[in-house]
């Protein structure tokens, strides 16, 4: 189905897409925003940890106070609802649990909240759109297979790099092409060393949590970003991290081929970033074998290949999630799922650890993240990344040491460490 014209069939027949959301943060909040302005669907249900920025979020679309329910129990959501008023709770798996509610979309980016909501969304047969990549490297093969014998769609959304990758490679791969790289422009190098306290300035400026800034800055999310985009695609890390050089546009397709041909790969099948003048857009170096269609590529000035690039200039993050939500709804197609783990990402201390200290999340002092194919984290014991905030060093680890199984203990008792061992069951059995 057409989605802009489903949208607005459903708007004409006065059924819009009901929609909640986990993580009134920036991103959340954000694509709060965009979903008034469309036509067929609309957040009626929201959850924070701080309900006051979900009661700020709807207000900021006008919504009188008195319009907003603020409540954790079911049947008084559903009510609310049903008079046309807006919902606050601090209960995230309430959204799961109220009947109105088609799709979720889970934004709060981390991997314990993320594997909750997702878990009971796919159980009580919700679709669940992720703006929280963290949570699908972790956990996503597991949580995609769950969904597909339910009936429901788990994707990660349309808008992150992941996301519109994937768009790229089915581009192409439908139109015959081989995909050799696929990757995403980083618009700095990496500060293996950034923290929420060096990067606070930064952050305030512009609009953004100290914290995610961070993980912006040390790799960790262009880490997660790619692994999602190789699980997906059966692409590796070329070598743990990537190489992550600076290639302008002009120069992906030759630079980012084999060494064979003149470029840094040693195979084809990669992910890749660039801290060239790339970002924030994203790419696929792509190749044919067939003469006529090199004749007209050239023709079309994409180049002399047999290596020409494909560029998108742009990914809208939260823009474009709700494209995720209408997809997943109305067609029942995901965006973008993890087929395997092909890729792991672990973390790297930033700093020296101590056995007792307990670590903390994604963009503090603790850590930062790496990409390393499935097998070699494996070999190597290499703790998921989705398992690290709030485990306890168990045995000294020196800065820019790996955090493994022996040297680090994860918190048993959380419930993505569950859906993890679960996941790692399943996969031995095959």
């Amino acid at each position: 189905m057409d989605l802009r014209r489903g949208l607005e069939q459903r708007q004409s027949e006065g059924q819009p897409i009901v929609v909640g959301l986990v993580g009134c943060g920036h991103m959340g909040s954000g694509m709060v925003h965009v979903m008034d302005r469309m036509a067929g669907m609309d957040v009626r249900i929201a959850s924070d940890i701080a309900p006051a920025r979900a009661i700020e979020t709807f207000a900021a679309l006008g919504v009188a106070r008195d319009d907003i329910v603020v409540t954790d129990q079911v049947g008084v959501a559903e009510d609310a609802l049903r008079a046309g008023r807006r919902v606050v709770t601090q209960n995230a798996v309430l959204l799961t649990q109220v009947p109105a509610v088609e799709a979720i979309v889970e934004a709060t980016g981390l991997a314990e909240v993320g594997a909750t909501v997702a878990w009971h969304a796919i159980l009580n047969g919700k679709n669940i759109i992720m703006l929280n990549v963290e949570t699908d490297v972790t956990v996503g093969v597991l949580l995609n297979r769950m969904a597909r014998q339910a009936g429901v769609v788990y994707t990660v959304a349309s808008g992150d790099e992941p996301g519109v990758c994937m768009g790229l490679y089915n581009f192409a791969r439908t139109l015959g092409f081989d995909v050799v790289c696929i990757g995403k422009g980083k618009n700095n190098t990496i500060d293996f060393d950034a923290t929420p306290d060096s990067c606070r300035a930064e952050a305030l400026s512009r609009g953004m949590n100290p914290k995610m800034l961070a993980a912006f800055k040390d790799g960790s999310k262009t880490m997660v970003e790619m692994a999602a985009v190789s699980n997906a695609t059966g692409f590796v890390a070329d070598v743990p991290g990537m190489h992550g050089a600076r290639v302008d546009v002009p120069e992906l397709s030759k630079m980012l081929i084999p060494v064979a041909d003149g470029g840094i790969l040693s195979q084809r099948g990669c992910v890749e970033y660039s801290t060239g003048k790339v970002a924030p857009g994203v790419f696929a170096v792509i190749t044919t074998d067939e003469p006529r269609v090199r004749v007209d590529m050239t023709f079309l000035a994409m180049g002399e290949g047999p290596y020409y690039a494909l560029y998108r200039p742009y990914h809208l993050c939260n823009i474009e999630t709700p494209l995720s939500v209408a997809e997943a709804v109305l067609n029942h197609e995901p965006t973008i799922v993890p087929q395997a783990m092909v890729s792991e990402v672990v973390a790297i201390a930033k700093r020296d650890l101590t056995p007792g200290e307990a670590l903390g999340e994604v963009g503090e002092a603790d850590y930062y993240n790496r990409i390393y194919s499935y097998a070699e984290a494996q070999a190597l014991g290499g703790m998921p990344m989705g398992l690290t905030p709030g485990a306890r060093v168990v045995a000294p680890v020196a800065k820019g040491q790996m955090l493994t199984w022996q040297n680090v203990a994860p918190d048993q008792t959380k419930f993505v460490y569950k859906l993890r061992q679960m996941q790692d069951a399943m996969l031995a059995a095959e």
